[in-house]
């Protein structure tokens, strides 16, 4: 029985979809793979700015004003996209997939299986520093800030993220050092939780879905491509079954389309279908922008989103995640447009984007601590202490300042932080490369180094 893939590659043969002279122009732009970064600065932003949303604008999170109530312009598809913190974290697992991939899927596809399989083994060793690394050293700056007091204005705010994130100073610095250790552990733990870095609860499935790749890569990677893609498209629907035993029903599901992505990346059908490309990326970055937008809760408020909620009812797998479901499709749609679409790679690759995304990471690490504490310094700077009730409650509370406020507090902010982001990046990362470097060099086993234990020679 032919395969999908065949069966495709018969009908476009049949159909003459072929490169032509006129597609070398999008040759170049096909083989070019930064636009990953410049998407993934946008998802690190964007995730930032679904912090800000809770923090200072929860309305927009849901879909409407009461069940069938009227729509704020925010509150409507792909304006909500602000809200989407889940969405864009989506896109940067299935980014985790594609960039992790990509090479040693050029290496199989050239037949050097050897190089293949040492580059997946030294790019998920290399992975694990790269994350655990930064991501402690953001920790213990989150947490020595705490232990100072910098974070009470924020804890007193009517800013509800400012206020659940941030955590209060422990009773000694011995109980102080204790509550690190913890807070370090439980980063990397089943149910990740970090009290100083709330943000780093999606580190440990980043890291999951790099190990994903690997053990995937290291059954699939003998077999032609076509028949790689089949195994890992069965183990993308597998995915949606075993996943949530693994503390997170998404991340297989968007690594291995990362991976699908990474082989399609390798493949001529980008540029087989790339003067098709402004006839199918407008819908298909419209569809999955309208995914990425369903909200987290009362989906049944908005038409749009009912109806959406009523087709997930019918087309889910069992363990699918109601919040994540339609957004995860989204971000998997977007990526896939993205690979097939040359016009969107070029406008992704833009320098400024390279730039964004070169910050990602320590932008992803550092924008909560700086939003507890500059942000809410700059913000609240003017403001007493006024009481306000909740569920009953009744609170001592810092008042959210009026939209003028917010004008000219906004832009300082974002200059500070950027600012701090991109020092991050060219000063304090370094450290975490040579040091990941150096263990590279004393753990693995090359040239003339003898292993610890006697090796048999029979």
């Amino acid at each position: 029985m032919p395969s999908a893939l065949s069966m495709l590659n018969a009908y476009l043969e049949k159909a003459a979809i072929h490169p032509t002279p006129s597609d070398n122009g999008y040759r170049k732009a096909l083989q070019d793979t930064s636009w990953a970064d410049g998407l993934r600065g946008i998802a690190a932003l964007f995730v930032m700015f679904s912090h800000m949303t809770m923090a200072f604008a929860r309305w927009i999170v849901i879909p409407s004003y009461g069940k069938n109530g009227p729509a704020h312009l925010m509150q409507r598809p792909g304006f909500r996209l602000v809200a989407q913190g889940a969405a864009w974290v989506a896109v940067f697992i299935v980014l985790s997939g594609f960039v992790n991939s990509l090479k040693a899927l050029k290496l199989a596809r050239a037949g050097h299986i050897e190089p293949a399989l040492s580059n997946l083994a030294t790019s998920s060793f290399r992975r694990s520093f790269r994350l655990v690394l930064p991501a402690t050293a953001a920790t213990i700056l989150s947490w020595f800030i705490t232990q100072t007091g910098a974070y009470d204005t924020a804890k007193k705010s009517d800013a509800y993220w400012l206020y659940t994130t941030s955590p209060n100073p422990s009773s000694s610095w011995g109980t102080a050092v204790e509550d690190l250790v913890h807070a370090i552990r439980t980063t990397w733990t089943y149910n990740p939780e970090n009290p100083y870095d709330q943000p780093q609860w999606a580190l440990l499935y980043l890291l999951q879905g790099s190990m994903f790749v690997f053990a995937a890569l290291l059954v699939t990677i003998n077999l032609a491509p076509r028949w790689r893609i089949m195994t890992i498209m069965l183990l993308y629907f597998w995915s949606w079954n075993w996943g949530i035993k693994l503390g997170d029903p998404m991340v297989g599901a968007n690594v291995f389309t990362g991976i699908i992505l990474a082989e399609l990346n390798h493949s001529e059908y980008p540029l087989r279908f790339a003067r098709f490309s402004p006839l199918f990326t407008p819908p298909l970055v419209a569809c999955a922008l309208g995914f990425m937008s369903f909200p987290s809760q009362f989906q049944d408020w908005a038409p749009w989103s009912d109806l959406l909620l009523r087709w997930y009812w019918r087309i889910a797998p069992q363990n699918a995640e109601l919040m994540r479901f339609w957004p995860t499709l989204g971000a998997q749609i977007l990526t896939f447009t993205v690979v097939m679409s040359p016009h969107l790679r070029r406008a992704l690759s833009h320098r400024w984007l390279l730039w964004l995304g070169k910050i990602s990471f320590p932008l992803y690490l550092l924008h909560g601590s700086f939003m507890r504490s500059i942000l809410t310094w700059l913000l609240f700077a003017r403001s007493k202490l006024t009481e306000m009730e909740e569920e009953g409650h009744k609170y001592m509370r810092y008042p959210l300042p009026g939209a003028p406020t917010f004008l000219v507090v906004m832009p300082i902010f974002m200059l500070i932080l950027l600012t701090a982001t991109h020092l991050w990046a060219i000063k304090v990362e370094p450290h975490f490369g040579t040091i990941t470097k150096t263990a590279e060099e004393v753990m693995f086993l090359r040239g003339d180094k003898n292993p610890t234990l006697p090796v048999r020679k029979d």
